[in-house]
């Protein structure tokens, strides 16, 4: 609740633990601590008031006065915070005293502002500042929506995401049109020469879905292509590094070339190519001249190249030619608008006629806007529940005028402004925290949801419950209310997220007015004054522009959060000049030896209360044994750092810590430190070889998810991870990994006879051979313990037989499924209809020695699928057609489907056939997904 209340939502359960705790605090000392939680918890009140009402709407010395408190509430947290070190730490015998002077200090500073704001005695005037805000408010009164205990993603979002989709260009008249400009069919020369077309509109009509939409459906058609965003200004290496990377799916040396090397490369990569090219948001009529100097060789192939914008100027500078037209993409009907609009609030059920003139009225303020509409029915879709109907018309009136072309960015504007302040105050703080991301950023939900752990956005519900879990609730709340896009893997699952722009706008905004966070972006822009930093984005955009490092923000001290993206980290301040530094994220920034920007990392001792620490992708060879230091640290992220050999034996002295990535994998020496971990949640990358390391791990009783690998071992260690892993009663995911071939059907047989998966349970991954016999023993002895499994991952399995697959396939939330088999022994293997009912993505892999056969709505919800099929086996067998049961099947299909076919013992000509067969079955199929065939001459090894 940052953004509301500032520090003071974390402040009083601090300053109640010190009332209760063992501290031997004078009664004196007590008596102030009393007073100063009651002044705080009106002042709260009445913060989270003042946090409801818009801008516009509030008394300017209301702002200013909460301004002041919010300010003094970092002040009185960060000198709490600091004795409480003292108090944790070497200064046992001043703790009394420590405190005296910090009320003192605190109290003072209290009255300080409580004079300002003209206020003679503290609780009277707060209470009557709180009835005056009060009373504002319900003059302009919406009821928020009630924070949710547990919400899960809405299943129609996915749904409305593809509805959308679909709408703006996929099957409609818009995609048909853009479609007849880009002139694909034909053999003439017009169809033959270089093609521009530009899509132009203002923001949240669709360009970029629609532009998506049909990339994914003609892309298949070129050699090569590439969908880049750009944004508002945008470093132009970078933009041609980016195009380069999705043409070539590499980026070797590319990071060494300058602006005109990039480009004389692009053009010989493209020489003899049939290319696809999108450039998003198009800002600039410089940059789109550049961009056009590249793609000046007319190869006279068929290429293609879109770019869209807002600007009409950038739109007609790139299709100048009479050649190359414009797209001026209109609001969506009516009709669509309407279809968009019932989908999100009431499924498939249609509009009850009580609210069918409210809503044509609300959908004629959205314009036809597909952003404004989405979001909208996003805050009237509460949950599963409908919105009660005068609150939509509570709504209708504060919409204004509507989006037209004249307003379009105003209203827009006030539309998303209203979703903001329809949400709770701790999602407000939540969603504000991502403008520290560039435009365009895929935000991982993982990594995010920590940093809000770190920075205490994210409060315990039940005791015990995980904070991530909770963090987990927040996320998910902010995608059904749209403010944030999911992106969603291949099991349908949301993994990420994107800000749309207009929203990224919007919290920019917001945290300015608030000086919530600070954004160095290197085009000369801060978004907040530089006397009362608490929160950095280091973004320099710009690669060439070459920054100094901070030395003029003179609150440096003060700064709690820092998060730095490459290359920014060349101006990242010292790290001794923070005092009060919690989060500290340099993920993917070049901290290797050959980096001369390397910052240095043994002053990370000194940030004694960093809680998160993010160096995923540094390329450190070496963490300082400083790291032991950081008592208050909660997460470290040391991800995809190949050169890190060893992990210091202090780390593991870390008793706070929930969440460690040391993956790929790094060895634990030393004895008896794992057990010190006992708050960790998750633990990545572990290797183990001594047994008595593996019992320790019995002991981290809240551990969700372990990956870990055994080297060569014996059967006693295998044993004691097996006795440990049954003491881990929470264990939602488990990753396994082996060394040795032999001591992996130990490990595997082992699980199989003596540990019961929890009912946690939601993935379980195997990298090393294995057998079938383990997961048939837990689903024989009780299925009920994997009624919650959806991704199961088999890399090595020594056969699958008929059973298997029946038994697999009746696990009810299964939505992954991945098993390679290497001794395969029976030849025909059937995916029945009453299996895998919930099946999203299905990969099975039997290579030369099976069929696999498809029973008519095998796979219902699949929609992508990866199977083999043994030529000569099928031959042999009488399946002279090659009939797997794919025409008029797997009716979800969307993504490619991949057809491994093992020609070994085959004739060319029945290896022709084959492919033809199974190619035929799948054209015909009504979402045309993209077909694959790998021809394999020989079982792969």
């Amino acid at each position: 609740m940052d953004i509301v209340t500032g520090a003071i939502a974390k402040l009083i359960p601090k300053l109640g633990e010190l009332l209760v705790g063992e501290y031997k605090l004078h009664k004196g000392v007590k008596k102030n601590i009393e007073d100063l939680l009651k002044e705080l918890k009106t002042m709260n009140a009445a913060l989270i008031k003042i946090g409801e009402v818009p801008p516009d709407q509030l008394d300017s010395q209301d702002k200013l006065w909460a301004d002041e408190v919010r300010e003094l509430s970092y002040v009185i947290e960060d000198a709490v915070d600091k004795f409480l070190v003292r108090v944790h730490g070497v200064e046992p015998d001043d703790n009394t005293n420590g405190f005296k002077g910090l009320m003192k200090r605190t109290t003072k500073l209290l009255k300080k502002v409580v004079d300002k704001h003209g206020i003679a005695h503290a609780i009277k005037d707060i209470k009557k500042e709180l009835q005056e805000v009060a009373a504002r408010r319900d003059r302009n009164k919406f009821d928020g929506i009630a924070s949710i205990p547990t919400e899960a993603i809405d299943p129609r979002l996915r749904a409305l995401y593809i509805e959308a989709a679909e709408l703006v260009g996929i099957y409609g008249k818009r995609d048909q049109e853009l479609m007849s400009l880009l002139s694909l069919e034909g053999d003439d020369a017009s169809t033959k020469k270089l093609k521009k077309v530009s899509i132009v509109g203002f923001g949240g009509l669709g360009k970029t879905t629609l532009a998506k939409a049909v990339y994914e459906k003609i892309k298949g058609d070129f050699d090569c292509h590439a969908f880049v965003p750009v944004g508002q200004n945008p470093d132009k290496k970078k933009v041609f590094r980016d195009i380069l990377m999705d043409l070539s799916n590499s980026n070797s040396d590319l990071a060494l070339l300058d602006e005109r090397q990039l480009i004389n490369k692009l053009h010989k990569f493209l020489e003899n190519k049939r290319y696809l090219v999108i450039i998003d948001d198009v800002w600039d009529e410089g940059l789109w001249k550049d961009i056009n100097l590249a793609f000046s060789n007319r190869n006279n192939l068929g290429s293609r190249l879109i770019i869209t914008t807002r600007i009409f100027g950038v739109s007609e500078s790139c299709c100048s030619s009479a050649d190359d037209p414009v797209y001026e993409i209109e609001p969506l009907s009516i009709d669509d608008s309407s279809k968009l609009f019932y989908t999100r609030i009431f499924s498939d059920s249609g509009c009850p006629k009580e609210f069918e003139q409210v809503s044509k009225d609300i959908l004629k303020k959205c314009g036809g806007v597909p952003l404004a509409i989405i979001t909208i029915a996003s805050a009237l879709a509460s949950g599963q529940q409908v919105k009660p109907k005068h609150e939509w018309d509570i709504l209708l009136q504060s919409l204004g005028s509507g989006v037209t072309k004249d307003n379009s960015l105003v209203e827009m504007r006030r539309i998303l402004s209203f979703s903001y302040y329809n949400l709770p105050s701790h999602l407000k703080t939540c969603l504000l925290y991502l403008c520290i991301y560039p435009e365009d950023s895929m935000i991982h939900r993982d990594r995010l949801i920590w940093k809000w752990v770190a920075e205490g956005f994210v409060h315990h519900g039940d005791q015990g419950t995980s904070l991530f879990l909770v963090g987990l609730n927040y996320f998910n709340q902010l995608i059904n209310r749209s403010m944030l896009q999911p992106i969603y893997s291949d099991m349908g699952n949301v993994y990420a997220c994107r800000v749309h722009d207009m929203v990224l706008d919007l919290i920019c905004n917001l945290s300015h007015e608030a000086k919530f966070v600070n954004v160095l972006d290197g085009t000369g822009n801060i978004m907040s004054s530089q006397s009362n930093v608490r929160r950095l984005s280091l973004q320099n955009k710009n690669e060439d522009h070459q920054a100094k490092p901070l030395t003029n923000i003179m609150s440096i001290s003060q700064v709690r959060s820092i998060t730095i993206f490459p290359p920014a980290v060349s101006i990242m301040p010292a790290l001794s000049r923070f005092e009060v530094l919690r989060v500290l994220d340099l993920s993917d920034c070049n901290l290797g030896e050959s980096s001369s920007l390397q910052p240095n990392l043994k002053g990370v001792g000194h940030l004694i209360h960093l809680r998160y620490l993010g160096l995923s992708g540094t390329r450190i060879s070496k963490l300082p044994a400083e790291i032991g230091t950081l008592q208050f640290l909660e997460v470290l992220d040391l991800g995809y750092n190949h050169e890190l050999d060893e992990l210091p034996s202090t780390l593991f002295k870390l008793r706070r810590l929930i969440y460690l990535n040391v993956s790929p994998y790094k060895v634990v020496r030393t004895l008896g430190v794992l057990q010190n971990m006992t708050s960790i949640e998750v633990l990545r990358g572990i290797f183990v070889s001594l047994n008595i390391i593996a019992q320790e791990l019995g002991k981290l009783a809240r551990l969700r998810e372990l990956q870990i690998r055994f080297k060569d071992g014996s059967l006693d260690l295998y044993e004691g991870f097996v006795k440990s892993l049954c003491n881990l009663h929470q264990i939602e995911s488990l990753i396994i990994d082996c060394n040795s071939e032999e001591a992996s059907f130990e490990l595997m047989d082992l699980l199989g006879e003596r540990w019961v998966p929890p009912v946690h349970l939601r993935e379980f991954v195997s990298y090393m051979p294995s057998q079938l016999s383990a997961l048939r023993g837990w689903i024989k002895r009780d299925p009920s313990h994997l009624s919650n499994l959806s991704e199961l991952i088999l890399t090595s399995v020594k056969e699958v037989q008929q059973e298997d697959v029946e038994i697999i396939g009746g696990l009810l939330s299964l939505r992954r499924l991945r098993i390679w088999s290497t001794h395969q022994t029976q030849r025909l293997l059937v995916i029945r209809a009453d299996g895998f009912r919930c099946m999203v993505d299905f990969y099975l892999n039997c290579r030369s020695a099976a069929q696999i056969k498809f029973e008519p709505g095998a796979l219902p919800r699949a929609e992508g699928v990866v199977f083999s099929l043994g030529v000569r086996v099928a031959k042999e067998d009488g399946n002279r057609g090659f009939d797997l049961g794919l025409q008029g099947n797997l009716l979800s299909l969307r993504r490619v489907v991949l057809v491994k076919m093992y020609c070994g013992g085959a004739r060319v000509g029945e290896a022709k056939e084959a492919e033809a067969a199974v190619r035929h079955a799948l054209e015909d199929h009504p979402n045309h997904p993209p077909i694959e065939i790998n021809m394999l001459p020989h079982i792969a090894k």
